[in-house]
């Protein structure tokens, strides 16, 4: 008779914006470490270059804002792995505008896609989350913790997420669920691109935040990745509630 242990179950992770730059970096991370990866994001081409030679991870082509998404992202979890151990909700969206220039259609999708859809996606995944002792780690910006001119509604949804952070681990301990962030700062990633940014205004926004970075460098999202798998490992089970800046100094500059 073999009386030895069972292997433990791989574990299963789903990340949203997993196509490109902090998600993408996240699903390789959790993936070289034995987990299965449910990568989740708008476009199938980034989805499929984050997966390519990779079989532990799996995309999954998905628009969190769109009506029954959150359910079926996690109806594919259960269905296909029986489980789910980590929830990361990466997905963002940035429109830039100051104040007297806001329209509807600047404010609604940043909302839609940087608040609300984490909010329906972590509450889909409560059952799964309980049944594993799982984990849910949101993605802010630690330069919502001050001033950002022009960027003050992408800024304030990730505000309010920190908030739900720290509101969900106490509502969530009780049936074993940790819930964390992370908030990055200056990180090399496409985001100033996808939000239509000009050559000269990339450059003046690195200008800015390598002013307000003590390390006086752009960050990798690869060092944002390893953050989330430490706070997510079973290595810090006695840790929820927590904002990490990842940021190099700048929230304490």
């Amino acid at each position: 008779m073999n009386s030895s242990p069972a292997a433990p179950a791989r574990r299963i992770v789903a990340v949203t914006g997993a196509g490109t730059g902090i998600g993408r970096a996240t699903a390789h991370a959790f993936a070289a470490r034995g987990a299965t990866v449910l990568a989740v994001g708008r476009r199938p081409g980034p989805l499929d270059e984050t997966a390519a030679g990779n079989d532990r991870i799996v995309p999954l082509v998905a628009d969190i804002t769109g009506p029954g998404e959150p359910e079926r992202i996690i109806r594919t979890a259960r269905e296909t792995y029986g489980r789910l151990d980590v929830l990361v909700n990466n997905a963002a969206l940035v429109r830039g505008g100051a104040l007297g220039t806001l329209t509807t259609a600047m404010i609604e999708p940043q909302i839609a896609t940087n608040l609300v859809a984490p909010m329906l996606l972590s509450q889909a995944a409560l059952p799964l989350l309980e049944a594993s002792g799982g984990v849910i780690v949101n993605v802010s910006t630690s330069i919502g913790q001050r001033a950002w001119p022009g960027s003050s509604v992408y800024a304030a949804t990730k505000t309010a997420l920190e908030l739900l952070t720290r509101s969900w681990a106490v509502e969530l301990a009780p049936r074993g669920i940790r819930v964390v962030a992370v908030a990055p700062g200056a990180i090399a990633t496409p985001i100033g691109k996808h939000q239509g940014l000009t050559p000269e205004q990339l450059t003046a926004l690195r200008e800015w935040q390598l002013a307000h970075t003590p390390l006086g460098r752009v960050g990798e999202p690869g060092e944002v990745a390893h953050a989330i798998l430490h706070l997510a490992s079973p290595d810090a089970s006695f840790i929820t509630g927590v904002i990490l800046p990842v940021d190099g100094g700048a929230v304490v500059a």
